[in-house]
Order: C-alpha cells, then structure tokens, then sequence
C-alpha cells in the first residue's frame, strides 16, 4: 500500500529531527522509502513557537494503517514528542496523510488527514514527490494548492 507521511518538527534541531524521521521510515520494517521531499520552512499554524521544517515521504508499506500509525508514534517518542496540548511546538510530528485512497474514520485515525488540503506545508511538499496525488473527497492536491497561496512557504535546498 502506498502511505503518505507528513513530517513537521520546531523545537530542538527541527532539521535534524526531520532528516532522522526521514531515516528510521526507510529502515522501518514493513516499509520501503520511495520518495522523500525536500525540506520546507513554514511559520505556525494553529500554533506558536519557531518556524517549523517539515516534508513529506511517500512509503510503499505492508504494514496495516493503525500499526504505521502506532509505529509513527513510536519514532515521535524516540524524538521526546509531548503532547501538553492541541498544536503544541514539537520536537517531531508525524501524521499519516493517506492511505493509497482509502477513507479511514475511527476513534483513533481518520485518513484522509483532514486538515491536509489547507496547509501549503503538506501540499508543496506532497505535489514535489506524488504531482498527481488525488485527496479522496477533496480532489487533485495540485487544484488546492493555490487556495493556501496566503500561507508563507519556503523551500530549503539541502547541500
């Protein structure tokens, strides 16, 4: 099943924490890595704090979405990721934005992410690695990228 991960981080080494999420979702057993994005710089939303780093890894998982959910989760405590409350800052944030097209709504996760389509920090990054990515119930992610246009992104090149 291809996966979609969202990745965020602006406490702590932000980039360093990102790069290392991006490292353990390829070694993760039940996972392959098949793309990452760059990194991207974006100010809080919904939340205060640093700016945030954040990308965007595609998977080609065999892994159940509610086990990669728990399995996101346990990489975000290896990063000391709180929850004190909603949006807090974060040391690592990892959500599970899709699951191939499938609609997942269970107490525990709903998939599509249902706040993906209104952040320029998922949809540029996700649009650099999957152009024709189609968020179930929401359309093409390239048709809502330019509905977020007033939120402020910038594209870091790696060296």
């Amino acid at each position: 099943m291809i996966a979609l991960i969202g990745i965020g981080a602006n406490l702590g080494d932000a980039r360093g924490n990102v790069v290392d999420a991006l490292a353990r979702l390829g070694r993760q057993s039940g996972c392959r890595l098949v793309a990452a994005s760059s990194l991207w710089r974006t100010a809080p939303i919904d939340s205060s704090g640093d700016d945030y780093i954040n990308a965007v890894a595609l998977l080609d998982t065999d892994l159940d979405a509610h086990v990669l959910l728990a399995t996101l989760h346990a990489i975000e405590t290896a990063h000391g990721r709180e929850r004190p409350y909603r949006n807090a800052p974060r040391t690592l944030d990892l959500d599970l934005l899709l699951y191939g097209d499938e609609i997942i709504h269970t107490p525990a996760l709903t998939v599509p992410h249902p706040r993906m389509h209104e952040r320029a920090f998922v949809l540029a990054p996700l649009l650099e690695i999957a152009p024709d990515t189609v968020i179930p119930g929401r359309g093409r992610a390239a048709d809502l990228l330019p509905l977020v246009a007033d939120q402020a992104i910038e594209r870091l090149y790696q060296d």
